[in-house]
């Protein structure tokens, strides 16, 4: 069996107030580093990861550093595990794209499994990702521990895949910066032990 633990990046600035991420390049903020610091001591108590991959943005690549150092292993990239491709709303706030978009963002938010985003990817193209990166642990890890570094998006994916749910449910499931999710998988299928914990961020001050 193999045992995942998924994980998100630390905070960035752009967390709040909200805008559409994907695949700009963002540095983790000084409240994100803390962030990272402690999550990477919550996985070391715990497990002995035997991989850590992670995003190839440097949010996430400093947080799996981060686990590195305090767990032990080196950091591999997995493409797969990239943000959501934003296209024309990446690096807009929610306003300036309900405002652009009106009929998209509002679908987005009612139902995020029929939205085409303009110049960017669908859910279903999500999916596909996350289904290649489960496939991946499963065929390279399939007696080990392993940790996934990603982000919102693709963390919410993989889990709603995990849990068998469609990608209609996507606001259903939340994933704080440096959460920690636990997924044990076989070849009969996954089973989740942890959602979105966060309780070694509780004296990580603002």
């Amino acid at each position: 069996m193999t045992h995942i633990i998924l994980t998100r990046h630390g905070h960035v600035d752009w967390i709040a107030p909200e805008r559409f991420r994907g695949r700009a390049e963002l540095p983790l903020s000084d409240l994100g580093q803390r962030q990272a610091a402690a999550l990477g001591a919550r996985i070391a108590r715990s497990w002995t990861p035997s991989a850590i991959y992670a995003s190839p943005l440097s949010r996430c690549q400093h947080t799996a550093q981060a686990i590195a150092k305090a767990a032990g292993g080196a950091v591999q990239t997995l493409p797969d595990l990239i943000d959501t491709d934003y296209g024309q709303w990446q690096g807009l706030t929610h306003q300036e794209v309900e405002k652009r978009w009106l009929q998209a963002f509002k679908r987005w938010f009612e139902h995020p499994d029929m939205t085409a985003i303009p110049s960017g990817e669908t859910l279903a193209m999500v999916l596909v990702r996350s289904t290649a990166v489960l496939r991946k642990m499963l065929d390279e890890h399939p007696d080990g521990q392993v940790v996934l570094v990603g982000h919102d998006s693709i963390n919410r994916v993989i889990l709603l895949h995990a849990l068998g749910l469609p990608l209609s449910q996507y606001w259903r499931i939340r994933q704080d910066p440096c959460c920690v999710n636990e997924l044990h998988l076989d070849a009969q299928g996954c089973s989740l032990s942890r959602i979105n914990e966060t309780h070694h961020l509780i004296d990580i001050g603002p």
